[in-house]
């Protein structure tokens, strides 16, 4: 209660600063929300460094399943949930516990930040860690509590994922095809699995009544918070599944080049795009929201057949259309 308390204290006192601060704060936000990641992985994986790219993603959606398991585990609320004085200059349905920003942040920049391996790069990096997180202060939608456990959780995967990604890569290395989709499959599994622990780990506790009155008050328009929902865990484990399985098959098949003219890379983005937007927005549209089982699977399908369209789909279509150049026969 007092990391609350003393929280609250903060966010008041940044959101009386002024609201000069809120256009740079929900900038910054942006750069954390999936809507960003979703532009800049493609970019990475189909134009620049493919290997860069399918790290960048699976690094991302095991960060977010993290996330969302601990967040089920905490069950705590967002600052505008829990006193009605903060504005709410953002709309969040999860729980507050770490922050996603926070700990994807660093995940994802310093991911890149590794692969360019000057100091430059790092000083880029900690200062959009920092500054995403301060800006879920700003914003009204997490404590200071929640971003210094997202801080914290995001170095501690970024530096597990990086420890265990040769031996893992080589174990997989010495596997049969059949093997290594099995592995991406019972990974997507055990993700999902750590969810319905953690949730079932509440028992009977329900949300409290005042959580979903004062997050009405501070966004009427809103659709009503669901913080006990799956669809976030259905998403990032299907995208993992999706991603894993796609830079299995494009690797068996000898791999993917990302060189090209710029005329080219522009192209295979494009046209990369409007598949992964039909995909994510249009098949979200037509295909049937809840948290029943069948709604959960057909999420789970939708964002596998994302991931999967990035990493081998896309680039099969790109050498169709001469857009990629693909590897020599064996």
């Amino acid at each position: 209660m007092n990391a609350i308390v003393t929280g609250m204290i903060v966010i008041l006192y940044l959101q009386s600063l002024g609201s000069w601060l809120v256009y740079p704060m929900k900038f910054f936000s942006f750069l954390g929300y999936e809507q960003f990641y979703i532009l800049i992985a493609p970019a990475l994986y189909w134009c620049v460094n493919t290997e860069l790219g399918i790290r960048f993603g699976l690094f991302l959606m095991a960060s977010t399943n993290f996330n969302s398991v601990f967040k089920l585990a905490f069950h705590s609320p967002r600052p505008y949930w829990y006193d009605p004085r903060v504005r709410a200059y953002g709309v969040e349905s999860t729980f507050g516990i770490p922050s996603g920003h926070a700990q994807n942040a660093v995940v994802v920049w310093g991911t890149l930040a590794r692969n360019l391996r000057e100091r430059w790069a790092w000083l880029v990096a900690i200062l959009l860690m920092f500054f995403i997180g301060f800006s879920r202060l700003v914003l009204g939608v997490h404590f200071p509590l929640d971003v210094l456990v997202g801080w914290l959780i995001g170095a501690v995967l970024l530096w597990a994922m990086v420890k265990l990604e040769a031996p893992i890569t080589t174990w997989l290395k010495q596997r049969s095809l059949l093997s290594r989709l099995t592995a991406a499959l019972v990974i997507s599994l055990l993700m999902m699995l750590a969810g319905a622990v953690a949730k079932s780990s509440l028992g009977d506790w329900q949300i409290p009544e005042e959580w979903s009155a004062n997050a009405h008050t501070a966004v009427p328009d809103a659709d009503p918070i669901q913080p006990l929902s799956f669809s976030d865990l259905m998403s990032s484990a299907g995208a993992f599944f999706g991603l894993a399985t796609g830079a299995i098959l494009i690797y068996q098949s000898g791999g993917f080049n990302p060189a090209g003219t710029a005329w080219q890379q522009a192209a295979r983005y494009l046209f990369g795009m409007v598949g992964v937007v039909i995909l994510w927005m249009g098949l979200g549209a037509v295909l049937p929201r809840g948290e029943d089982l069948v709604a959960m699977a057909l999420r789970f399908i939708r964002y596998s057949l994302i991931g999967l369209w990035i990493a081998y789909i896309a680039p099969l279509a790109f050498y169709r259309l001469n857009l990629a150049t693909p590897p020599p026969k064996k």
